[in-house]
């Protein structure tokens, strides 16, 4: 069974076809950063914007990818169903995926799946462009800690199952992502703040600033990184300095940088440690654009051998927004008979 999926929820075209609900056919992405970048972050009217200008081509590439030519009128349709991210994200954005995935829904007689961007993000982690293309059995993967660190959500769950995912605690204010950006911002690296802290960190001394670590209450499983973007801030500029201000002197940006990069993993590592705890379960997954960070993914698999726990995370390609994790979780919808009626919508917020 071929799934296409459609991915709009914020600067990336994403689509993709998967087999099964794991064998990625085809998985293309169009990238919005050049159009954002002077902006210094996502302007949603020019995202809108670009995905209306750039869908079709991108679905028509996807399939030729696939090796699949769509029939002529009439003829069998070249998918079994159409998923589509509708919840959360910009809603200019995920109008123009939805309209997409219902057009061709209605013209290839096909199921139309409305997908939760979040929970796909944790269903990228099974997903496989070579062999074996076979997911293993719920019972080895599942009650799973799931942790999305992207740039809008940062997020804990405790999964059941593929489909059922149960909010554990979030973000209070900035979302991980978003800090990376506002940090390398103030340091001048550039957009977008992720890849660019980084690299930059690779010849800095991570112990050089001794950044707050904010864990809230003692049991807590919410995060909040507006503290640590404003010591970043006070330390290159000078207390209660704006960002406009010359740095002060003796900074060295490098350490900095590794500095910043490792509170935040020291945070998020500590959070899905308590989390992981509290629920007695020996199974973690880890999803979203940050996880493709380097010293996360070093220090979340220290964490694992320490507990003893098993860990997931996707490939790197697969932790920016994508359509194929779209696809792939829509086809277990499918798969337990669950697909969308023409009258979906989109949502700003994320399945309650």
């Amino acid at each position: 069974m071929r799934v296409l999926g459609i991915e709009t929820t914020c600067d990336e075209t994403g689509i993709a076809v998967v087999e099964d609900g794991v064998r990625l056919l085809a998985n293309v992405v169009l990238s919005q950063v050049p159009l954002h970048e002077r902006f210094g972050g996502v302007v949603p009217e020019i995202a809108s914007r670009a995905h209306v200008e750039a869908i079709t081509r991108m679905i028509e590439r996807a399939l030729e990818a696939a090796g699949i030519t769509p029939s002529a009128p009439g003829g069998p349709p070249p998918v079994d169903a159409v998923a589509v991210a509708h919840r959360p994200g910009l809603v200019g954005a995920l109008l123009v995926g939805l309209t997409a995935a219902k057009s061709l829904a209605i013209a290839w007689e096909i199921p139309l799946i409305g997908v939760d961007h979040i929970h796909a993000h944790i269903y990228a982690s099974f997903l496989r462009s070579r062999p074996p293309f076979e997911l293993p059995p719920e019972k080895e993967v599942f009650p799973a800690v799931s942790l999305i660190v992207s740039g809008g959500h940062t997020s804990l769950y405790l999964s059941e199952d593929w489909t059922s995912h149960d909010l554990l605690g979030s973000t209070v204010d900035d979302a991980v992502g978003e800090a990376f950006d506002k940090a390398a911002a103030i340091l001048g690296l550039g957009y977008p703040g992720g890849p660019a802290i980084s690299k930059c960190a690779e010849s800095g001394d991570a112990r050089a600033v001794n950044f707050p670590r904010t864990l809230l209450e003692p049991d807590s499983l919410d995060f909040s990184f507006s503290g640590i973007k404003t010591s970043v801030l006070y330390h290159v500029k000078g207390q209660d300095r704006s960002r406009s201000a010359p740095n002060r002197a003796g900074i060295h940006i490098p350490d900095v940088a590794a500095s910043f990069e490792a509170a935040v993993v020291d945070v998020l590592v500590e959070k899905l440690r308590r989390a992981v705890r509290r629920q007695g379960t020996r199974n973690a997954i880890i999803g979203g654009g940050v996880a493709a960070n380097r010293r996360l993914r070093g220090r979340l698999d220290e964490f694992a051998a320490e507990e003893r726990i098993n860990l997931r995370y996707p490939d790197p390609s697969l932790c920016t927004d994508n359509g194929a994790m779209i696809a792939g979780l829509g086809w277990q919808h499918l798969a337990r008979g669950s697909s969308s009626e023409l009258s979906l919508d989109v949502s700003s917020l994320a399945t309650p």
